[in-house]
């Protein structure tokens, strides 16, 4: 199955770096200094906080994917 989640991209002008969080998976976030690297590094996020779920015997959110930045 192929889950697809919102993503939020933002830059903080202070640290110089892109903030990535998904609304959807709460605390799932994370910090790169280009663009390419924020998309990877949400897409392991996401991939790991949704393992952390399987083996908690959580319930996998269900959500429409969009990139807001």
């Amino acid at each position: 199955m192929i889950y697809q989640y919102t993503v939020n991209i933002e830059k903080d002008p202070k640290a110089g770096v892109f903030i990535a969080s998904v609304p959807a998976l709460g605390c799932c976030f994370t910090q790169g200094r280009t663009r390419e690297e924020i998309l990877e590094r949400i897409r392991e996020a996401i991939a790991c906080h949704l393992e952390a779920l399987l083996e908690d015997g959580e319930e996998i959110p269900h959500f429409e994917s969009r990139i807001h930045e």
